[in-house]
């Protein structure tokens, strides 16, 4: 499956199971109907709607007014005149997505179906401070209005992942640990006076489970994402919707005390913290003090390639750590598939094994049955195909679609 065709199959149906439409198809509704990108005619909506010819030819009006949906052809005439059919058009506006990271931000220009067209990135800490990361992301953005040759008004809304705690209805991290002048920092407030779109943040790890759901698991609405990088956490889609928590903090499970963590201080300033021991900085750590030549993940990433036993050793170890958690979590929310994500899953079997090896010893029987503990498949493309689909579904939404109505009749 393509990432134009999960985004389209997970857009028809939202981030769950569908709700039966209000009663009247409203023309928000309506447009649910042509989501899935396949052509009708007046009298195929009049038929699975049970409106008037003279209401569906209203509402097709104006959804037409908004270019989202447009012209696509005519159908086999019966005789007489051939009837004009329409489609979704997913062209019809552009989606900036960026994923940010510790120490990098990438940047993507996608359709209204998660087609890429554009693609930028830049080595930069998040420590930069909001300011910095900010402008980067509206300079983007601007590249992308220029390569595309489109005016800002094609641009739909931009969509944003944080290596943090995100308020999500205001957009505001939230005390973030490695984000040093991002708390309560207004994101959204900030890139709306240089770009006048509709802005949309969460947690990288949320959207990373969006995108990597999206594309690859859209059958299964029980997914955990976890990502093993600077930090660690998890995006939990339960039940076909994504779980955010009372405030923005589902998921953190950098910060569970494990038992192997006695002792050891972590960033957050507790003791005992999975990211202690189990990150890329802390097994970079845990090599140097062993004599190795060792100062971030991907150092202990390139040792265990080279065959550097202690390095192998560290990363099956951090695996167990993961799975220690992991094996709660089964238990807890049942999931069907779990996807190991992150710089540090780039590590291959080596950490996916140790999470395996004491989930299946540690998880009820029943709960592990049917269970997939597999690697990430979208790799770095899961954040920025997420975030795409964060905004898709925002503007594509029968809530969002009357608010595009009526902007276009105004």
């Amino acid at each position: 499956m393509t990432h134009s065709q999960a985004l389209a199959a997970a857009g028809s149906s939202g981030t769950g199971a569908a709700a039966a439409p209000p009663a009247g198809y409203p023309a928000g509704e309506m447009f649910q109907l042509l989501r899935d990108g396949r052509a009708r005619t007046r009298a195929e909506l009049v038929s699975v709607t049970g409106l008037a010819r003279s209401t569906v030819a209203a509402r097709i009006d104006a959804l037409l007014a908004t270019g989202l949906v447009g012209p696509a052809g005519d159908a086999v005439s019966s005789g007489g005149r051939p009837p004009s059919r329409f489609a979704f058009n997913p062209d019809a506006k552009m989606v900036l997505a960026v994923d940010v990271g510790a120490t990098h931000i990438r940047a993507a220009g996608t359709n209204l179906v998660g087609t890429e067209f554009f693609r930028s990135a830049t080595a930069m800490p998040v420590s930069s401070g909001p300011e910095a990361i900010l402008d980067w992301v509206v300079a983007a953005g601007r590249e992308m209005l220029t390569v595309a040759g489109r005016p800002e008004s094609d641009l739909a809304g931009i969509g944003i992942g944080l290596p943090g705690p995100v308020e999500h209805s205001s957009g505001r991290p939230v005390k973030p640990p490695i984000m040093p002048g991002w708390d309560g920092f207004d994101v959204v407030g900030y890139i709306q006076r240089s770009l006048g779109v509709p802005v949309l943040v969460d947690n990288d790890v949320n959207i990373m489970a969006l995108g990597e759901r999206a594309a690859y698991w859209p059958g299964h609405d029980d997914v955990l994402f976890i990502k093993v990088a600077t930090g660690i956490g998890a995006g939990l889609i339960s039940s076909g919707q994504l779980q955010r928590g009372a405030s923005g903090t589902a998921g953190d499970l950098g910060h569970v005390r494990v038992p192997r963590g006695d002792g050891v201080v972590c960033r957050c300033g507790n003791t005992g913290c999975l990211e202690a021991i189990a990150s890329g900085p802390a097994l970079a750590l845990a090599l140097a003090e062993a004599g190795l030549a060792a100062q971030t993940g991907d150092d202990v990433l390139a040792l265990a390639r080279h065959g550097e036993l202690q390095a192998i050793r560290a990363l099956r170890q951090a695996g167990r750590d993961v799975g220690d958690v992991l094996a709660t979590c089964v238990n807890l929310l049942n999931p069907s598939v779990i996807v190991i994500g992150g710089g540090m899953a780039a590590a291959g079997e080596q950490l996916l094994a140790g999470v395996k090896e004491v989930i299946y010893s540690r998880s009820l029987p029943l709960a592990t049955s049917s269970l997939q503990v597999v690697a990430s498949a979208a790799g770095d493309g899961a954040a920025l195909l997420g975030a795409s689909l964060m905004v898709t579904e925002h503007l594509l939404s029968p809530e969002g679609m009357e608010r595009e109505l009526a902007a276009a009749a105004g």
